[in-house]
């Protein structure tokens, strides 16, 4: 049996290899540098073909959260600021400049002259200010969600031509950073005036950056083209001007086999979502493993107090310290996926080292669960009044190995007597239960962002609210809520000091672990590979690709 799985394996992803193999030779006509005779240096021309795990799903910008959706905005839309990818310095992009007033409540931002979006319309300071209004208040009638990076928002003013300022009604500190990111992308007024299910067709969405959506077979296939008059790059760029690749090619391959295959046979120049096992096998064959850190809150499993199985600390903190994180670590992952020692990642804003709150510990876990009352079942599951401590979640596609990460989990639980039930389904289902605390006590989650307001997008109830509290979009929460906690949170998104800031985020790592809402796993990162004659590709501060500056060598 174990054979013939094997031979299945390998003609599914031959037969797979194939078809994709037919698909890319549609393109390999411009798959060469039209420049190059030797690789002396950059030469501009020719089309990378990149293959993706999934589908983007809808390409609002706020939407761009969702990797797949971030890596098609960040080629195709500018930001007011760019975010040093090494430093995390704020610098100039579409704007030139900026000041903020001693409360940040109100930022000024002079903007770049000339900045036209693809359909020819100025990116202007009204064209800016329609932007954040969007983003910052949502719009209801449209279904345009507000952004989880903006807090407080209160009004835009346009001041001149090139100049626009903005009101917040509480002190937003991470505003400026916040003007950096994908879910800050600045689109066309045709696009803003798009309601949010259209905005999944890729065509639909009008930007000013380096690329254009020349076309698109929904969840297929997407080819970018270079836009010709480009020339407003980020200035701490060494590259300007347009962007040297004339093409980019996504292509959907959901199989990990069939990308890794299509890389290393040449017929794809970068890939994402490599996976762990398979990054040896790429650097043998001399290509090259990206892993860009994600700086935001850690690959995690969270509970949802409002189930009445997890509402006892004692309970949670037991299954905290049965959680053996190095295991998961050592048995899944490479050294690009560092065992978590915190809420956030070491390479975060804010972080403070907890692993000591994090140890593994199946006695004091046993312990623990003794004291809560729950004791062993004749089948070894714990019971309590005449309830089995049987838990749920569902694996969550997006995220690297995630299925096997709980499976290991459950085994660790299982030492304990929890069960742990690992569910999958379809988006629908997904999608519905995971709002429901009764059907999901746990889930696995994480977020990517340079900035302490990390920790609020995750965990506020208006905002991603992880824990499932009482003010999100839930219906099914009956009265989980914790106040000391959205304090925190609120805190953080409204402190100006930066050292206060910094130590408010890390009384609120030391809170969410002192009650055991959160078991960190590891830092996640994205893993890209890519072909040897692929160089220069960029990835802005949470790890999303830019293939503003990247070209083709000779092969």
């Amino acid at each position: 049996m174990v054979k013939a799985n094997k031979f299945k394996k390998l003609a599914l992803w031959s037969a797979a290899l194939l078809a994709l193999g037919g698909l890319l030779s549609a393109c390999s006509k411009n798959e060469g540098v039209a420049e190059a005779k030797t690789d002396t240096g950059p030469v501009s021309g020719g089309a990378l073909v990149y293959l993706e795990q999934q589908a983007h799903t809808n390409l609002y910008p706020p939407a761009g959260g969702f990797y797949p959706n971030g890596g098609v905005l960040n080629q195709i839309t500018d930001k007011l600021t760019y975010q040093d990818p090494k430093t995390l310095e704020i610098q100039p992009w579409i704007a030139k400049s900026w000041t903020i007033n001693d409360t940040a409540t109100e930022f000024t931002f002079e903007l770049r002259p000339g900045v036209t979006f693809s359909d020819g319309t100025p990116l202007d300071a009204a064209a800016v200010a329609k932007n954040f209004d969007t983003y910052g208040r949502g719009n209801k009638a449209l279904k345009l969600p507000v952004s989880e990076v903006i807090n407080n928002y209160e009004r835009s003013e346009v001041l001149g031509p090139l100049t626009v300022k903005f009101y917040f009604s509480k002190p937003s500190p991470g505003f400026l950073q916040g003007t950096s990111v994908i879910g800050s992308g600045l689109v066309a007024l045709q696009t803003l005036e798009r309601p949010f299910d259209e905005l999944g067709d890729a065509t639909k969405i009008i930007g000013s950056g380096p690329f254009v959506v020349a076309s698109e077979t929904l969840g297929k296939e997407l080819l970018l083209s270079a836009r010709k008059d480009y020339s407003w790059g980020p200035a701490q760029l060494a590259h300007q001007g347009r962007a040297r690749l004339d093409e980019v090619r996504f292509i959907v391959t959901p199989e990990d086999s069939v990308r890794i295959g299509a890389l290393l046979s040449g017929q794809a120049g970068v890939i994402r979502q490599v996976q762990a096992y398979d990054e040896k096998r790429v650097e043998e064959q001399k290509f090259v493993i990206y892993a860009p850190s994600t700086r935001g809150v850690n690959n995690s499993i969270v509970f949802r107090p409002d189930n009445a199985l997890v509402a006892d600390l004692k309970v949670r903190q037991a299954l905290l310290h049965a959680t053996n994180t190095q295991e998961v670590v050592q048995t899944l992952f490479s050294h690009n996926y560092p065992q978590a020692t915190s809420v956030i990642a070491a390479s975060a804003q804010g972080y403070v080292n907890l692993a000591g709150k994090l140890a593994y510990d199946p006695q004091k876990a046993q312990q623990l669960l003794d004291s809560a009352g729950w004791t062993p079942g004749p089948d070894g599951i714990r019971q309590k009044d005449g309830r089995a401590l049987v838990l749920a979640a569902y694996d969550s596609l997006p995220q690297p190995q995630n299925k096997e990460t709980l499976q290991l989990v459950a085994q660790q639980w299982g030492k304990v007597g929890v069960k742990l039930q690992v569910l999958s389904g379809d988006a629908g289902v997904r999608v519905v239960d995971n709002l429901d605390p009764e059907k999901t006590p746990v889930a696995p989650g994480m977020v990517g962002r340079a900035d302490p307001d990390v920790i609020k997008s995750n965990y506020y109830p208006t905002n991603r609210n992880v824990l499932l509290q009482q003010g999100g979009v839930s219906q099914k929460v009956k009265g989980f809520v914790d106040p000391q906690l959205n304090g925190l949170l609120e805190a953080i998104a409204a402190q100006t000091d930066t050292q206060k800031r910094l130590a408010l985020t890390a009384d609120v790592q030391n809170y969410l672990i002192d009650q055991a809402y959160v078991i960190p796993i590891f830092e996640e990162p994205q893993a890209f590979a890519a072909a040897p004659w692929v160089r220069e590709v960029g990835f802005e501060a949470v790890g999303r690709p830019s293939f503003y500056s990247t070209w083709l060598a000779k092969r």
